[in-house]
């Protein structure tokens, strides 16, 4: 499964406009966050949060919710 630049190594990353968690390893949820990243520049205006550990419990401690799928 593809990653977003600068996050290799990271399966849930959130973005902090709308503080929504995406699961990187669930096609439908990483085209959603493709689709935002290159219709809004969320990595380059900085709008894009990695969670570490990299677990949902862990985006749901910093106060993300979980879009459709696994972990919802």
């Amino acid at each position: 499964m593809g990653r977003l630049r600068r996050f290799g190594e990271n399966r849930f990353l959130g973005t902090r406009d709308d503080m929504r968690v995406y699961d990187c390893d669930e096609p439908g949820q990483f085209s959603a966050l493709e689709a935002r990243d290159a219709a809004d520049d969320l990595v380059g205006q900085n709008l894009i949060s990695a969670i570490a550990p990299d677990t949902i419990e862990e985006a749901r401690n910093r106060g993300f919710r979980a879009i459709g799928g696994a972990g919802s």
